[in-house]
């Protein structure tokens, strides 16, 4: 299938054009996303950036939300440019007879199916495993869901912010004497996408010892618990529950954002003992390292009154520029805190082409996040962003065999 445009380079590493298709390494996988908002749509995306052809399936007449979220420019989404990038885009009512018929020829050619119904939804329409694998037994369904296939709230409607506030996260989240705090984007969502797009490569590669695909039921609740590290296991040992401390760490001190004399702000990290000791030595506290207590990061973080003054008042004498250039001579951990003004403009992200800019045919020249990481040999790249409703069903489906005058049909019943 053609490629809509070509776009800037994928990775700094490899410099040049955006490779061919042929030396990406998901080449010739084909994927068929019928997912919306977003942790679905976002696993298929990773797996386009990197070679597989994938095949957006959108109602005809309600396209995936993300179209409609956030700013647009002349009409157009400006998210949906981001998370459709690198999908074909078909339209299909899965719901009717002709729809259901269509999606087994396509899901017959196709490596992997990512979805994110409510459980129940494609066996209404008996588009479940059962019938999916009976016409492709190597075929991957990959179900992405609020709570999971089955359980007491696996029927319940669920998003991101729902994960962020069971698994814990919003309640160890904000300063002490404040609400718990929900994150202002879809952390649960992009998380589980990460979790779902290497569950789709663990699925993937048992196929090639066995020969036979597999159900992947992702749980958006899940992947947010496991990265929140070690909580459960506290609690179970040690009936630990770790508390709102804002931007401290009951693990180590200092350990905060701290404003400079010119108004911004800086973070500053020490989880490493030699760290933290280069810190007091810079502001001008060394006899603060001789303290019993200096020794271990617990200890520091039991007295980060005093080394939060320590740090802090040195900080807020000096500007934002004079504070890093003498943090990276000391060999200190520190950052700026920037917002997406800064990054766009940040050196090391420069460097990395972490922000690229991809040529669209609606709008022009677009910047956005670059592909995931870098390879050596076969990078990813980012081909196209997201294409408009549709654009591509005729393609997609006369490939399968129809007709002109089959899509045709098709239209006129509203099924395309």
């Amino acid at each position: 299938m053609p490629e809509p445009t070509v776009t800037s380079a994928a990775s700094a590493a490899s410099a040049t054009a955006v490779p061919a298709p042929s030396a990406a390494p998901l080449t010739g996988l084909r994927v068929l996303d019928l997912a919306t908002l977003f942790a679905g749509p976002l696993a298929a995306t990773m797996l386009g950036d990197f070679g597989a052809e994938v095949i957006k399936v959108e109602h005809p007449t309600r396209p995936d939300p993300s179209r409609g979220h956030g700013p647009s420019k002349d009409g157009v989404g400006l998210w949906w440019k981001l998370l459709g990038r690198n999908k074909h885009t078909i339209t299909l009512d899965l719901s009717k007879p002709a729809g259901r018929t269509t999606l087994l020829r396509l899901a017959a050619t196709a490596d992997v199916v990512v979805e994110n119904f409510r459980p129940g939804t494609l066996e209404k329409w008996d588009l479940g495993w059962d019938e999916l694998s009976a016409v492709n037994p190597r075929l991957v369904l990959t179900r992405v869901t609020g709570f999971g296939q089955f359980g007491p709230y696996a029927r319940r409607p669920g998003f991101g912010t729902l994960a962020e506030a069971m698994s814990g996260f919003a309640a160890m989240t904000g300063e002490p004497d404040a609400p718990p705090t929900l994150p202002p984007f879809g952390l649960a969502d992009s998380i589980a996408a990460l979790a779902t797009a290497y569950a789709v490569m663990t699925a993937l590669a048992a196929r090639e010892r066995t020969g036979q695909g597999q159900v992947v039921d992702m749980a958006i609740i899940e992947p947010i618990l496991t990265v929140l590290g070690p909580q459960p296991l506290w609690y179970d040992q040690l009936g630990h529950v770790q508390p709102r401390t804002g931007n401290r760490s009951q693990n180590n001190a200092p350990r905060n954002t701290y404003r400079t004399a010119d108004g911004t702000w800086v973070a500053v990290s020490t989880s490493a003992q030699s760290v933290a000791e280069r810190v007091m030595r810079l502001v001008g506290r060394p006899e603060l390292i001789d303290e019993p207590w200096f020794a271990t990061g617990a200890g520091r973080a039991r007295h980060c009154d005093v080394l939060d003054a320590a740090v802090g008042g040195w900080i807020a004498r000096h500007s934002r520029a004079d504070v890093l250039a003498a943090f990276e001579k000391a060999e200190a951990a520190v950052a700026p805190v920037q917002d997406v003004r800064d990054v766009m403009s940040d050196p090391q992200y420069r460097a990395l082409d972490t922000v690229t800019t991809v040529d669209d045919p609606e709008l022009g020249p677009l910047r956005m996040q670059n592909v995931l990481f870098r390879l050596s040999a076969t990078p990813g790249a980012i081909r196209w962003a997201g294409r408009p409703h549709g654009a591509d069903t005729e393609e997609v489906l006369t490939g399968l065999g129809l007709t002109p005058a089959d899509v045709k049909e098709l239209r006129e019943e509203g099924v395309v």
